[in-house]
């Protein structure tokens, strides 16, 4: 009976299908599902990307869960039998660091915040993603980074990284920018033609980092969900976004409206084709309207 129950266990892995999505001649990226989670999706929802190296390969970021990294790391191996020798966790969110547990031996980056916030609290990101995302999370543990990102440049085997320490999708978001082939990991900074998540932000702060990407000479923006872009049309959407947002905030503060009459307003037609945008608006109005309404009283 034991035996019987193992191999169903095993044979029930979630299957992710998985197909790296060629940026160049050493880079490639796993597009994440513009949806909530979900046991149909089993958490794929976030972009991660990998870089090979002369020596060895670079991971951003390892998906939502073990079974999720498992099957990036077969990817991978089916490209390169270099080793993944480094990992770097660009924030604290769960779809961005819980399959890190799939990489035994390899190094992991992270700011000093990400880093603290995995290890205090990731424990309560898998259970919350066990309730919306079922038996992909099976054998999730968390793994939290070993090395914190201080510095403004990376050389991990002689391939050389520029480092962006920024905020405001989170209070620690690091972006990558990578100069031999002018691609900028972007990660949560910068949904494409997806609204954007809001539960930690600093819109102001958000803005501000959004500026600083716009001002890269990228070739290639990889965004942390959504499409990949050649053009600075992301950054400028998501600027007009969380200007849009912040601005509905204020004036329905000032107007005395409450949650149930800002989500009745329109959608702005420039915003119809984002993807889940009565979602994530209902999420960011809920969330952040306490302290519109609280400022306004000072």
């Amino acid at each position: 009976f034991l035996i019987c129950t193992l191999t169903y266990v095993l044979s029930n892995d979630f299957d992710y299908k998985l197909k790296p999505i060629k940026l160049s001649d050493n880079s490639y990226y796993f597009y994440g599902k513009e949806e909530y989670f979900s046991k149909e999706n089993g958490g794929d929802i976030a972009n991660s990307s990998f870089i090979i190296t002369k020596n060895s390969v670079i991971l951003i970021d390892t998906g939502s869960s073990q079974q999720y990294g498992e099957q990036i790391k077969k990817q991978i191996e089916s490209i390169t039998k270099k080793p993944i020798k480094y990992i770097l966790n660009t924030h604290h969110h769960p779809d961005h660091f819980l399959g890190n547990s799939a990489f035994s031996s390899s190094d992991i980056y992270a700011a000093e915040f990400t880093k603290n916030e995995i290890e205090q609290n990731g424990d309560l990101y898998i259970v919350n993603l066990v309730n919306l995302v079922g038996e992909a999370m099976n054998n999730t543990k968390i793994k939290a980074p070993n090395q914190v990102l201080t510095t403004k440049t990376l050389n991990l085997d002689g391939y050389k990284l520029d480092i962006l320490h920024l905020d405001g999708h989170t209070q620690s978001d690091i972006a990558i920018y990578d100069e031999n082939t002018k691609i900028l990991y972007a990660s949560d900074l910068v949904f494409y033609k997806r609204t954007p998540a809001t539960p930690h932000a600093n819109i102001q702060n958000w803005i501000k980092s959004l500026e600083e990407l716009e001002k890269i000479d990228y070739s290639v923006l990889v965004p942390g969900h959504g499409l990949t872009s050649k053009t600075k049309e992301p950054i400028k959407e998501n600027i007009a976004y969380l200007n849009y947002l912040d601005s509905t905030l204020k004036s329905s503060v000032k107007e005395g409206l409450d949650v149930f009459e800002i989500l009745e307003k329109p959608i702005p037609k420039e915003f119809e084709s984002f993807t889940m945008f009565k979602e994530e608006f209902e999420r960011s109005v809920i969330n952040l309207y306490p302290s519109y309404e609280k400022d306004l009283k000072k």
